[in-house]
């Protein structure tokens, strides 16, 4: 393995010990905090990684979403748990569902059934149902006060 040149090390030494003088400058400022509380909180609020200004405001302006906002949207990358269900209604009448069926929920959610069932139910108005999450992570709508259930993708 060939050695740097001892200019190109010698910058790169400064930048990271830069970095890492800044990082250190916070850790010690939290270690003189006496209440645990205040202390931790000191700790979780030391930025991680090499992100500059802009991307820390841009992040604590950016509205926090809920659990409750990331169920079913497996593609998206997730800090928070997620619930094991969850429980709204369809908007206005519903009577049941087919293969490929969509169902808009009153919480903004649409979801889509994708295993091919289908339910002919009396007909509601706003039919209050539970989406829950199995041992294997799929996704199952039931409508309160049934016995049938469906395999569910959140689309929306």
């Amino acid at each position: 393995m060939k050695a740097l040149p001892l200019p190109v090390l010698m910058f790169t030494l400064l930048t990271a010990s830069s970095t890492a003088l800044a990082d250190d400058a916070a850790l010690l400022k939290c270690r003189t905090l006496s209440d645990t509380a205040t202390r931790v909180a000191c700790y979780d609020a030391i930025p991680v990684g090499v992100a500059g200004p802009a991307v820390a405001a841009a992040a604590a302006a950016a509205p926090a979403r809920t659990p409750e906002q990331y169920f079913g949207l497996e593609a998206v990358k997730q800090r928070e748990a997620q619930p094991a269900s969850i429980r709204s209604t369809v908007v206005g009448d519903f009577d049941g569902w087919g293969p490929g069926s969509q169902i808009r929920l009153a919480n903004g959610q649409v979801w889509r059934v994708i295993d091919g069932s289908d339910a002919v139910l009396p007909r509601t108005k706003d039919a209050a149902v539970t989406i829950e999450r199995n041992v294997f992570g799929t996704l199952f709508l039931k409508v309160d006060g049934g016995n049938s259930s469906a395999k569910v993708r959140r689309v929306q």
